[in-house]
């Protein structure tokens, strides 16, 4: 015996009511209890980049006080025109042809001591056919200089680091 009525036809609609759809995100989660399952909004700060830059020391000891300070490439000079100069400068001491105590503030004074025995040491100033920068970590600047000495090709290569508000070569070698 069933509790049911039976039906001996089909019962028919004539129409059909829909109830709007809410637009409210926070619709879902009106009940007190659920409130604590609620997903947490992300607020994005604008951040400054992180420098991940240790300066190169050589091995130099610095009081902690007075030790370099790494900076950001956008507190820096523009790469392209720096490094323009900066090779054609180093060219033109390999040349004999400039005082290498003018590049004595934007090297490492190992770099220096290296520049400066290499003075003199190329018998024309090269000439750049193209430069390539790259930018591996803010606040460091690896350069590949293409340079033509008469009929032959030859690459400078530089390392920058932004330390103390400036770009310091911190690796020159010409291959």
């Amino acid at each position: 015996m069933t509790t049911n009525p039976i039906f001996h036809e089909l019962p028919s609609f004539t129409s059909i009511n829909l109830a709007p759809i809410s637009s409210d995100e926070n619709e879902d989660w009106l009940h007190p209890i659920l409130e604590i399952f609620r997903p947490r909004e992300e607020v994005c700060v604008d951040k400054k980049p992180k420098l991940y830059l240790v300066p190169s020391s050589f091995n130099d000891e610095f009081d902690p006080d007075f030790a370099p300070e790494p900076t950001s490439a956008k507190d820096l000079p523009e790469l392209n025109e720096w490094n323009f100069n900066f090779a054609r400068n180093v060219l033109e001491i390999l040349a004999g042809r400039r005082q290498p105590s003018q590049l004595a503030k934007q090297c490492h004074h190992h770099i220096f001591s290296e520049l400066v025995t290499q003075s003199g040491s190329q018998k024309e100033v090269g000439k750049i056919r193209k430069i390539h920068i790259s930018e591996p970590v803010d606040g460091v600047c690896e350069t590949t200089v293409t340079v033509r000495f008469g009929e032959r090709l030859k690459c400078l290569i530089l390392r920058f680091e932004g330390v103390d508000n400036r770009w310091l070569c911190t690796a020159l070698t010409l291959l």
